[in-house]
């Protein structure tokens, strides 16, 4: 019996000893309990649930009547179309749609009238630009939209002016087949993006992007807590080193770490899982290389103000989940606050998931502006952790 009561007070000694640990590192509760709360009402402040409407170009032939008031069609498929421009030559406007100027391109028929007096639906082109399926869809049902919205206003005014609109406009009545007449418009639908969307090559790039954030700063996370609680900074502030030949020296060391298993995973996502790679391997390598200097630039920031192993894991795991919600891995950036979107911007995935995207799936860095910030992060935090380092080996007197 006694042996049973020591071994609970055993317990209850080993149980008191690692809550006075915790407790007595407030910094490990608040990352704990705080930094979630504070990432889900942030999260919650800024999605507002709103897709903005596709940005959309029409085109309207010279002989064709119908109307070039932008407000008309917009009308027709309210909250969908944002309607910029109305012009007469389809070529200039497909240039546009490719470079990604505009989402949607509407090219109307040229002669509907013609069509429609032999008795056959007028077809209207709607071409997209898109690599996400999710707006894939999104801009196949906007046409559907507006497609039904157009048979309704013509059947709408066929009604309104009678036979007499019928004969003059689509000639004798009699010619028109009812299946037309109920429905004079249909859409020929294209998405020009080189890559056809799916969820596997679509999220892929995104997913290899969060690996590459998530696996450099786990491995630096813990590198500077470990010498710090050890008392190996001690032997550093002595030794014929520098802070930033210490600091270089762990870049090297898990760069060269997360570009080995970085590899292999980029490996297997476009040789085994079949991920598309429409650009060049040496512009993939560097923007591997600049996501991996801020990623690791993150860590080894985590590891010089962490004040235990614990809280270093619960930092890291904090920055795991604010990529998740706010990088556009889940759902795009554009549709958050503004103020929400320059904390997605200031994560290096987030540059990195777009970047990626556009090289793999569409042979092009459209956001080359994200390749520039990418590389400001890294050099910022690199500045930060050099300055954090020499206070800390101040401090080891």
């Amino acid at each position: 019996m006694s042996s049973i009561v020591q071994s609970f007070v055993r317990i209850g000694s080993f149980t008191g000893k690692e809550l006075r640990e915790v407790l007595r590192r407030p910094g490990v509760l608040a990352s704990l309990i705080l930094g979630p709360f504070v990432i889900m009402f942030v999260f919650g402040l800024g999605y507002s649930g709103y897709r903005a409407p596709f940005s959309t170009e029409i085109v309207i032939p010279p002989g064709n009547e119908l109307p070039r008031e932008a407000d008309y069609y917009a009308d027709l498929a309210p909250g969908r179309l944002d309607v910029q421009r109305i012009s007469e030559d389809p070529g200039p406007a497909e240039e546009r749609l490719r470079n990604g100027e505009i989402d949607l391109l509407i090219v109307a028929p040229e002669n509907a009238s013609a069509e429609l007096r032999e008795g056959r639906q007028t077809t209207i082109r709607v071409l997209w630009n898109e690599v996400d399926p999710v707006y894939d869809q999104l801009a196949d049902l906007a046409t559907s939209i507006l497609t039904s919205s157009l048979n309704a206003e013509i059947i709408e005014q066929a009604a309104a002016e009678g036979i007499a609109f019928a004969e003059g406009e689509l000639g004798p009545a009699a010619n028109v087949p009812p299946e037309v007449i109920a429905r004079p418009a249909t859409a020929e639908t294209e998405n020009v993006a080189p890559t056809e969307p799916n969820v596997l090559s679509f999220f892929g790039p995104a997913v290899f992007a969060l690996v590459i954030q998530h696996l450099a700063i786990t491995l630096t996370a813990l590198s500077m807590v470990r010498e710090r609680l050890s008392g190996q900074m001690d032997r550093f502030r002595v030794a014929p080193v520098t802070s930033m030949e210490l600091l270089i020296g762990k870049y090297v060391a898990y760069a060269f770490l997360s570009l080995l298993v970085t590899a292999g995973v980029g490996a297997l996502l476009v040789f085994v899982l079949g991920v598309p790679m429409l650009g060049g391997w040496m512009t993939f390598v560097g923007i591997v290389l600049l996501l991996t200097f801020a990623s690791l630039g993150v860590g080894l920031l985590i590891s010089l103000v962490a004040d235990s192993e614990r809280q270093a894991v619960q930092l890291s795991m904090l920055v795991l989940l604010a990529s998740v919600f706010f990088s556009g891995f889940v759902l795009p950036v554009s549709d958050f606050a503004q103020w929400t979107q320059y904390i997605a911007y200031a994560l290096p995935v987030t540059h990195g998931i777009a970047t990626l995207q556009d090289l793999m799936l569409r042979g092009v860095v459209g956001t080359t502006w994200m390749l520039g910030v990418l590389g400001g992060i890294g050099l910022v935090l690199y500045a930060v952790s050099l300055l954090r380092l020499r206070r800390v080996l101040r401090s080891a007197d």
